[in-house]
């Protein structure tokens, strides 16, 4: 009998002790849910904060160059880097974050950020190919040629597509601008007749959705070119809207108000940078079989806008097109002939984007 009250009782101490450690274990479970939960938030928090600060549609502007905010960017880079603080294994945060420091131009936190994701991931492609561009942007060769044989230990290809890549951004800024076609490319583009290209880039529309005296200026060689080469197509393309407007339906109105067939015209109107302007426009370019295009823009900007059409156009044909820069003067040509240091340094950033290096992965926040 006694025995059998020994038994009933540690039976009951047994089932009380896995009853209450049962209830501490849902209990623990609860409590890091609801950590989970919030850290989430948190995170997903501070990425919105991100994005509303990168779309914001405030930017400095000129005719070379429109570009966000410096402090806006600041704001970005900050909110990626604590939530990576949180998420230490989201690493598309430091790459959005060290794009953050690229749009401010702060070459050298990028940088860092860059060797970070390595301590991470030391074979990481991007991060090797960042190190790489940005490293010969710099002129800093000793990081420069350490990098690239890293890159092309790991990933031959990819190491001779930046090469190529190189390659365009060299004869890029080595060409001498003109404002006006010579007689032997006027003679090459008239003999080719509707293969032959007049591609115009647009520029910010004004608050009321009015053209800035820029775009139109724009337009008026982009006429002038037009009726010299009166069987080559015209691509305006812009598709940043205001006042229910597209830069590129404005043009294409603007040049039928002067007596352009609208049947030549072709509208690219949603690209939102010069990036998406040879993404997008590539595609008219490929399906109308051109042999060679015009590229006009400002003169502070037509370097870069020919060097992104021609990496876009390496990677979806046509194979044998080939670009010419008109510059629409907005500075002597004399001065324009030197490309500055802002011109270098928004060839190389939109290179990359072209190329296929995505500058923002941490959705919502995404962007080419």
């Amino acid at each position: 009998m006694q025995a059998n009250i020994i038994k009933i009782t540690v039976l009951s101490a047994l089932l009380f002790q896995s009853s209450f450690a049962l209830a501490q274990e849902k209990q623990q479970t609860k409590t890091n849910y609801y950590e989970y939960i919030s850290q989430r938030q948190v995170v997903d928090s501070l990425i919105n904060d991100a994005l509303i600060a990168f779309k914001s549609p405030s930017r400095v502007s000129d005719a070379g160059f429109t570009a966000k905010l410096p402090s806006n960017m600041e704001v970005v880079a900050q909110r990626l880097l604590i939530a990576f603080k949180l998420e230490p294994y989201r690493v598309d945060l430091l790459f959005s974050a060290a794009s953050a420091y690229i749009y401010n131009k702060d070459i050298d936190n990028a940088l860092d950020i860059y060797k970070k994701i390595l301590t991470l991931a030391p074979q990481d492609q991007d991060a090797l190919s960042y190190l790489v561009a940005w490293s010969r942007y710099q002129n800093n060769q000793e990081s420069y040629q350490h990098y690239q044989q890293i890159l092309k230990k790991l990933y031959p290809q990819r190491h001779l597509q930046m090469e190529e890549v190189f390659a365009v951004i060299d004869h890029t800024l080595k060409m001498p601008l003109t404002d006006n076609l010579n007689a032997t490319d006027l003679e090459a583009l008239s003999k080719l007749g509707s293969h032959a290209a007049i591609t115009t880039l647009g520029y910010i529309l004004d608050p009321d959705g009015s053209m800035n005296p820029i775009l139109i200026k724009r337009l008026e060689k982009t006429l002038e070119l037009a009726q010299l080469l009166p069987d080559a197509i015209i691509i305006v393309t812009g598709g940043v809207p205001k006042s229910h407007q597209t830069e590129a339906n404005l043009m294409a109105q603007w040049l039928q108000e002067k007596g352009i067939d609208a049947q030549r015209i072709y509208q690219d109107n949603y690209a939102r940078s010069t990036v998406e302007n040879a993404l997008f426009s590539r595609y008219i370019l490929t399906s109308k079989q051109i042999k060679q295009a015009v590229i006009l823009s400002s003169g502070s900007h037509v370097r870069r806008a020919q060097a992104l059409f021609t990496l876009a156009c390496a990677q979806s044909g046509p194979d044998d097109i080939s670009f010419i820069g008109i510059a629409v003067l907005d500075k002597p040509l004399a001065e324009l002939q030197t490309a500055t240091d802002s011109d270098i340094f928004g060839i190389y950033r939109d290179a990359l984007k072209t190329f296929g290096l995505w500058s923002f992965r941490s959705y919502p926040l995404e962007e080419r």
